[in-house]
This record gives structure tokens, C-alpha cells and sequence, in this order.
């Protein structure tokens, strides 16, 4: 194609520099989520957003801090979603997740495509940005198919979750579609907002509302890449792309591993599992070892939790999902390449081959780059919070990966933050939504491609 000679994505013309650094389609992703950010804490901010129930110092404060949460499907708060807000209010959260979720600019060109029946090359440089398709041409067929397949399975969702709120619970069948209709969008754009001041704590039993909610996480979770192409068809393992199987596999081990370990560290724990029934403890072992990727739900208090498991949440909020999904972390595919390359390596193979494929060293140095990068926000951010606040290195750590990763798991001290550690919690949040590669690519003023090549060197390495 003309103009993407050697992969650059082409600065759109224009005679004014400014203009045309936000104008292209990498920096434009992060400029939407700040619009819609702000438009939303300026929602917030309508009186009829607010109950009064519960008032706080600055509602400036509480309201952009929602926002940024919502529209980066974190689900960290400053003020409890049940009694803070009305429902006009909620109803403003569960739009902002929804966006947020599937994406600012990949819903604009959607919106462009219905109205206009067309799409420019911009446009879809940003959704392809947004969605990580590898073709340029299937863009706007991905976008439409991602937008029925968010629906249907939200959809199935609230409907089982409705139906359990109004029979097992006496909420009049509105009340029920409300809640089922808000916890399924919460759980598939993986964000753990919930209507309930303890969030899910009072439901660890019921297999009818944790089963649901943690298949439509996993289902966000997994990203549209994946179940487009399984819902092709593609169910044999042997006609699996590389990331295909990354994703899948990566995921069941990471799922299989958070479980048991889980389960092992807070089974006989009265603070946590070791007052509930034997199909209690196994949900909310399901529930320790889904909720982390990267949903945010609770189901039990982890401010009780056992070191050891604050540990292993730790690693799995920070691997996150699948890539192009409702998730964030690192994603899978960036932890399992780096973990390739270490194997292969050891073995003292120049090529890092994944199931008889080779992988690219560009993929490779993308990998580190995102890893690293998520290292230094959480230690940058840590660091913040340890200088700000008078808390534990464990429940700062805790709390900064949990908003970088957007996961939204609190050991409790989010609600007694001063402003300037809240600032600190939604950079992360921003920065873990939108990937720190967008960021440093948003930021990076030249994309040429060097034109030659200096002498070569091998520093000591070890």
C-alpha cells in the first residue's frame, strides 16, 4: 500500500506541526479516553448523579476518579457506587465501562460506519490501533462482528443474572434487569464495578450469580482476536496461530494455578474461607483465581487475606488477559514470549520458537518494552504511594498494581487516600488502560526508520 512502505503508519498531511501530532492515529487513542473521561466526571458532577447520602470534601475529586476508573474498566473507588450515586449516576458509570471497554476510537469508527456507510484510511489506522488487527482491510469487518459478539455475551449474562436476582433474591423484575444488565457489563469489560457496598462478598455462595459473572470475565478476558476465531471454527490445536495458543493455554494454567493456590492459602482461613461450606470455599476459589484477571470483583475481604495470596494476586492482576480484549497487565502473549526467550536462551538457541514457529525479534524487544515499562509505572507508582501515605509496601504495592493492571482490587485504604495519592492512582489507571506502548509511541516525536547501521558491540552481560 502506498505510504506504508516498511510498516510506518503515514503522518497525516497537514502544514501545522501541532495538528498534525495529534492528529495521528496513535496519540489520537489516548486524547479520546482524556475527552471521555472528562465528559464523564463532568456526568458525575450534575447534582442528580449524586444521592447526598454520603457527601465527601471535594465530589470533584470523587467524580473524576469514578470517571477515570469506568472509562479504564478498573473499578477502584473513592466512594461506594451503591449508596454515592443515584441511578442516573450508575447508569452514567455503566456507559463509561462500556466504552471504555470496547474501546473510544474503535466505537467512534462503528458509530462513522452506521452513519455514513464508509471509513477513511485514518479511521481505520486508529481502530486497528485500538483493536491490534493485523490486517488493514479487515478492520472494519472486525468492528462490527466485536461489537455483536460484546453484546450477545453481555447479553446471556444479564439475562441469567435477572432472572437469580428476581427469584432468589425479591428484587421486582426492574430492579433485577438493572442489576443482572449492570453486573454483566461489569464483568464482561472486566471493570468489577458492582451495586453493592460489599461487592460480590454477599453472593460467594451462590453458584448462579459467580459462575456467570466469571465466564463472561473470561470470555472479555480472553479478546476478540481469540473467540473470532474460535467461533470460526477453529477448534483443532494443530490449526492454532501462535497467539491462539498462547492465549488459551496461557490462560488455562494461569487459571488452573490462581484456583489451587488460592484455595490452598485461605481454605481453613475464618477471616476469609474457612467459615463457608464446602461449596462456598470452591467458589470462592473460583472466584480468587478468576477475579484477578483483571475483573476486580471481591468476593471475599482482601484486606484479610493471607500474605501468600496477596502475593499470587499480585502476579496474576499484573500478567492480565488476553491481548485486545476487556483486560489489561502485561497480557499473556507479552509474559509467555518473555518466557520463551529466557527458555530458548538457556538452551543456547539463537531463535526463540514457539510450537515450530519462529518468532520475530521485533516481537520479542515489543514484549520487553511492555514488560519493562509496566515494571517502572508500578515501581514509579509504589514508590508515590509510599511517600504520600503511611501504609505498608504490601497494600501499596498491592494497590498500584492493581490500578495499573485495571483490575480494581483494594485492601481497603483507596477510600482514605489524600488527593495527591488519588492523582498518582489514576496515571496509572490511564496508563494501564491505553498500554504503555501507546504511550511511548504517543509520545515519541520521530518514527524514521534509521537508514544505517553502527559497528557492533557485546557489552558483559551477568
Amino acid at each position: 500500500m502506498p505510504g506504508l512502505r516498511g510498516g510506518r503508519i503515514p503522518e497525516p498531511r497537514s502544514d501545522n506541526p501541532i495538528r498534525r501530532a495529534l492528529l495521528h492515529p496513535v496519540r489520537s487513542v489516548p486524547l479520546a479516553f482524556l475527552a471521555v473521561i472528562g465528559l464523564g466526571a463532568a456526568l458525575l458532577m450534575l447534582p442528580m448523579a449524586r444521592t447526598g447520602s454520603d457527601l465527601v470534601s471535594d465530589p470533584l475529586m470523587a467524580a473524576l476518579f469514578t470517571s477515570v476508573s469506568a472509562v479504564c474498566v478498573t473499578g477502584l473507588i473513592t466512594v461506594d457506587t451503591a449508596t454515592y450515586w443515584t441511578p442516573f449516576g450508575q447508569a452514567v458509570i455503566m456507559f463509561l465501562i462500556q466504552v471504555g471497554g470496547f474501546g473510544i476510537m474503535t466505537l467512534a469508527t462503528l458509530l462513522a460506519l452506521l452513519v455514513r456507510k464508509s471509513i477513511g484510511l485514518r479511521g481505520q489506522l486508529v481502530a486497528q490501533s485500538e483493536t491490534h488487527t493485523l490486517n488493514l482491510g479487515d478492520v472494519r469487518h472486525v468492528l462490527l462482528r466485536v461489537a455483536r459478539l460484546m453484546v450477545s455475551i453481555e447479553a446471556v449474562t444479564a439475562a441469567i443474572l435477572t432472572v437469580r436476582f428476581w427469584l432468589a433474591y425479591d428484587q421486582n423484575p426492574l430492579t433485577a434487569l438493572w442489576h443482572g444488565s449492570f453486573h454483566a457489563v461489569s464483568a464482561f469489560n472486566n471493570a468489577g464495578f458492582a451495586l453493592y457496598s460489599d461487592n460480590l462478598v454477599g453472593f460467594t455462595e451462590d453458584p448462579l450469580i459467580i459462575v456467570p459473572i466469571c465466564l463472561a470475565i473470561i470470555a472479555g478476558g480472553l479478546g476478540f482476536p481469540v473467540i473470532i476465531q474460535l467461533l470460526r471454527g477453529d477448534v483443532k490445536p494443530r490449526n492454532w496461530s501462535i497467539h491462539l495458543r498462547l492465549t488459551i493455554y496461557g490462560t488455562l494454567v494461569l487459571l488452573a494455578g490462581g484456583i489451587a493456590l488460592f484455595g490452598a492459602f485461605e481454605w481453613n482461613r475464618n477471616e476469609t474461607l474457612g467459615g463457608l461450606s464446602l461449596t462456598g470455599k470452591l467458589l470462592g476459589s473460583l472466584a480468587g483465581g478468576v477475579f484477578p484477571r483483571t475483573a476486580g470483583f471481591n468476593s471475599i475481604d482482601y484486606g484479610a487475606a493471607a500474605p501468600e495470596t496477596l502475593m499470587v494476586t499480585n502476579i496474576l492482576m499484573f500478567i492480565g488477559g488476553g491481548s485486545a480484549g476487556t483486560a489489561g497487565g502485561i497480557k499473556i502473549t507479552t509474559f509467555l514470549v518473555l518466557a520463551f526467550s529466557i527458555w530458548n536462551e538457556v538452551r543456547g538457541r539463537d531463535e526463540v520458537t514457539i510450537a515450530h514457529r519462529s518468532i520475530s525479534a521485533s516481537s520479542q524487544r515489543q514484549a520487553l518494552s511492555v514488560a519493562l515499562l509496566g515494571v517502572a509505572a508500578v515501581v514509579g507508582g509504589t514508590l508515590a504511594l509510599l511517600m504520600l501515605t503511611d501504609h505498608s509496601l504490601e497494600k501499596v504495592l498491592f494497590e498500584s498494581i492493581s490500578a495499573f493492571a485495571t483490575v480494581g482490587m483494594s485492601t481497603g485504604i483507596t477510600y482514605n487516600l489524600p488527593p495527591s495519592a488519588e492523582w498518582v492512582l489514576m496515571a496509572l489507571m490511564f496508563l494501564g488502560r491505553i498500554g504503555t506502548v501507546t504511550v511511548a509511541s504517543a509520545l515519541a516525536l520521530s518514527s524514521r526508520p534509521r537508514l544505517y547501521s553502527l559497528p557492533e558491540e557485546r557489552p558483559v552481560i551477568g
